[in-house]
């Protein structure tokens, strides 16, 4: 049983860092595609940078310069270290998992439709 626990959320001012972290379990696959995703009450789920298991990342362009997605393969851990936070950042962050050991086509891998496994969220509030 696939279980993705993400925690690291919490309330900052303008300009600050947060790093978040999704801990992966169960997932048997060799091959992967983890992602990080937001979303506000009243909109949909925007995905913000994906990793796949060759090293390949993915960043939304609101985010690109300014967050880094990593995965920690000996602990199973996902990060996402970010920086220069804005207001516009604030949201549920949730992490997510291929369903299918990385087969998840290059275009899509920022779209919340192919991910199969999900966390609960962890709330990011950036403050101006």
């Amino acid at each position: 049983q696939v279980q993705l626990v993400e925690s690291g959320g919490g309330s900052v001012q303008a300009g600050g860092s947060l790093t978040l972290s999704c801990a992966v379990s169960g997932y048997t696959y060799t091959a992967y595609c983890l992602a990080w995703f937001r979303q506000v009450p009243g909109k949909e789920r925007e995905g913000v940078a994906s990793i796949e298991s060759d090293g390949d990342t993915t960043y939304a362009d609101s985010v690109k310069g300014r967050f880094t997605i990593s995965k920690d393969n000996a602990k199973n851990i996902l990060y996402l270290q970010m920086n220069d936070l804005k207001p516009a950042d604030t949201g549920m962050y949730y992490c997510a998992a291929d369903p299918q050991g990385g087969l998840i086509r290059e275009f899509l891998v920022l779209q919340p439709g192919p991910y199969g496994y999900w966390g609960q969220g962890t709330q990011v509030t950036v403050s101006s």
